[in-house]
């Protein structure tokens, strides 16, 4: 299994520079882009895993992306993005493991 995606990424690897494409295009790797502390967009994300004004937990597909703050709004969302509006106090990331 792990040969196979070894050859895949080799792949897109070599499409990558040959278009000269961002990666997050390419691959599903999320890309956070983030305006001081009130404001996060979130390319390539999966879902909403919670939501409260304090706390919101999003699934990419390599993790959780947990916001921590106060007065969190969901301001923007596409089925690939998603921005994040509020008082941003923190941010960390659950890592999902292959086993």
């Amino acid at each position: 299994m792990r040969n196979k995606n070894r050859k895949r990424n080799n792949k897109l690897n070599k499409i990558n520079k040959l278009l000269e494409l961002p990666e997050e295009v390419i691959t599903d790797k999320p890309k956070l882009t983030i305006v001081g502390f009130e404001e996060v967009l979130i390319e390539n994300y999966k879902a909403i895993l919670e939501y409260e004004d304090y706390y919101i937990k999003i699934n990419t597909h390599i993790g959780a992306i947990n916001i921590n703050g106060f007065n969190l709004r969901l301001k923007e969302m596409t089925g690939d993005d998603i921005m994040v509006l509020g008082s941003i106090d923190s941010m960390d990331f659950e890592q999902i493991t292959d086993e």
